[in-house]
């Protein structure tokens, strides 16, 4: 961690040093709750995805509110999270090689611990890990159901690597893994209707086979931000993977309800606040947030509530703002962005500053959270 956090608990907004990650609490608490009684009221669990915020303090307030556990994408991750009190953790990836497999072990003689697989290779690797820590793993099979990431096809191959999980001694089949990130971010509610129409498809057909194999399957897990809320009414995933909606980024914001209107299920509660160091000219400002405080994997960080501002051309760390010379800010001003994309800007910085009131003249830090898993890539 830094010697120097932009901020303390009790310091007030303007105290606040910049760049620094800032989180609404208020917007963020909301966001919990939306969230906690869609699912609980369409009768599916909640496992929000931890790669989304990479904090114990967020995924306990999670679990809080009714989810079942977290997932992960990496072993690392698990293991952040478990150190922080989880109890129950699925690394919803694949995980392959035997120094990975050891420490998921380990982890399983703390906490409920999943894994996904899409190959016999897996298995086998995973059931060997789990004998030499005397523990029994919970294992999904993957199946691509549109993103042409991991996962076998569905339908008799994942049977088969179903068949092989539940002959293993120390392997305990858990169900199916069946996320399409690629309808995350179709824009239109038409298409990412017809993509999780058309995943429907084939994890059903994978289910009755499962069935008429003898194989319960007792999770069927998935769904993102972008598309739960088909998930949660299709009568097929039970289980939601959700991570983004604690957040709302700017990417998210352009996703279109069913009336053309921008998705506003879940409020802007991740900002980055940076500062304006230099205005050389009229009509152009520059702040001290680039590539080091924002990812713009997914389209520039948008100035919040700044009417014909635009943030563009970031370099290592500078950021510039264009447009409306009358209403770009001043040298020493600051500004709120809305993170392109929430997961990888919040792996860029060490800390949650936990505002109050964010939006109002008494906004003060009320929390500072470390970003325990950045930088978890293992």
């Amino acid at each position: 961690m830094p010697l120097h956090p932009p901020a303390q608990p009790g310091q007030s907004f303007a105290e606040i040093d910049t760049p620094a990650l800032i989180l609404d609490l208020d917007a963020f608490e909301r966001n919990l709750v939306t969230m906690a009684a869609y699912t609980q009221g369409h009768g599916v669990r909640l496992r929000p995805h931890a790669k989304t915020h990479k904090s114990p303090e967020i995924a306990l307030r999670q679990i809080a509110h009714g989810a079942v556990g977290q997932c992960c994408q990496k072993v690392a991750e698990a293991e952040v999270l478990v150190e922080g009190g989880v109890g129950d953790v699925l690394v919803s990836n694949e995980v392959a090689g035997a120094a990975k497999l050891d420490r998921l072990a380990k982890l399983a003689q703390k906490a409920k611990i999943g894994l996904c697989v899409d190959h016999l290779d897996g298995i086998r690797e995973a059931a060997e890990a789990a004998a030499r820590h005397d523990v029994v793993l919970d294992v999904l099979v993957e199946i691509d159901v549109g993103g042409r990431r991991c996962g076998v096809a569905p339908g008799e191959t994942a049977v088969r690597l179903a068949e092989a999980i539940a002959r293993s001694n120390t392997l305990r089949f858990g169900g199916l893994q069946a996320y399409h990130g690629t309808a995350q971010h179709m824009r239109s509610i038409d298409e990412r209707r017809e993509a999780i129409e058309r995943a429907a498809l084939g994890t059903r057909n994978t289910i009755e086979r499962l069935h008429q194999a003898g194989l319960a399957c007792a999770v069927v897990g998935g769904a993102g931000t972008g598309t739960f809320e088909i998930e949660s009414q299709s009568g097929i995933w039970n289980e939601i993977q959700a991570g983004s909606y604690i957040f709302m980024d700017a990417d998210y914001a352009r996703n279109r309800q069913a009336d053309g209107t921008p998705f506003r299920t879940f409020e802007h509660a991740l900002f980055i606040l940076t500062g304006v160091m230099s205005k050389p000219v009229p009509d152009r400002a520059v702040v001290d947030a680039g590539h080091k405080a924002a990812s713009v994997d997914s389209g520039m960080p948008m100035p919040f509530r700044r009417e014909g501002v635009i943030y563009t051309k970031p370099s290592d760390e500078h950021g510039v703002l264009t447009g409306d010379p009358i209403a770009l800010p001043h040298r020493g001003d600051r500004l709120l962005l809305i993170p392109g994309h929430c997961d990888p800007t919040v792996n860029l910085h060490d800390w949650y500053v936990g505002v109050r009131g964010l939006h109002t003249a008494d906004a003060h830090v009320e929390a500072l959270w470390p970003i325990a898993a950045r930088g978890a890539l293992t």
